[in-house]
């Protein structure tokens, strides 16, 4: 690592990558495998984040049902009638394991119009419609008015949307982290890749004594 892309433990986020339950728990619509695995790590640092104030993001999905808004892999099987996190639905909801407590209602209408909600003290729900946790979102404006440099990825299915994620990230000049304990999907090869890019690879177990030391 050098000194642009070390982590600043002072200035950073959590993001979590669509932890809702059609993706996350066993026998769901549409389960990754591994997710459920990997929900008690997610659970020790979101609750390591909310006892120090450390800003967290939870980025979705919502599919509507006629598939205007999905992406065109899925598009015909959510055109056929099946349902994937379909907004109100129980489906779309973050997995309770890592919601906070008191979290407030997810309002679908306004995720899909680009708000980032507040659901709890320093926490928020924000929609996006592709892999990347940047792409046609306000994301990127919403941590530099903040102040946030440093992000770190933990959630579901690192092939896809959390490796794009950090790639769009790094591409921002963010600095990364990745948590790979804590990602389901997650292969050596993909953890070769994030290095290349500067990404800091590290355990569940070492981000919590980083933050022990803020």
């Amino acid at each position: 690592m050098s000194k642009y892309t070390y982590p600043d433990f002072n200035n950073c986020a959590v993001v979590t990558i669509d932890t809702q339950n059609d993706f996350s728990l066993p026998g769901a619509v549409a389960e990754i495998a591994g997710t459920v695995n990997v929900l008690p790590h997610m659970k020790l640092i979101l609750d390591a984040c909310r006892s120090r104030d450390i800003p967290i993001f939870h980025v979705i999905r919502l599919y509507k049902e006629d598939g205007s808004n999905v992406d065109i892999c899925r598009r015909e099987l959510i055109e056929t009638g099946v349902r994937i996190v379909t907004p109100g639905s129980t489906g779309a909801d973050l997995v309770e394991m890592i919601r906070p407590k008191n979290s407030i209602q997810l309002d679908d209408k306004e995720l899909l119009q680009g708000t980032i909600q507040l659901i709890a003290d320093n926490e928020w729900v924000m929609y996006k419609p592709r892999w990347g946790a940047f792409y046609q979102t306000n994301l990127e404006v919403f941590l530099r008015e903040k102040n946030i440099d440093t992000l770190i990825f933990i959630g579901c299915n690192f092939p896809n949307c959390p490796r794009t994620s950090m790639y769009q990230a790094s591409e921002r000049d963010f600095k990364v982290v990745m948590i790979k304990d804590a990602i389901s999907g997650v292969y050596d090869k993909g953890i070769d890749e994030m290095r290349n890019i500067g990404v800091k690879v590290t355990s569940t177990e070492e981000l919590i004594r980083e933050f022990a030391s803020i």
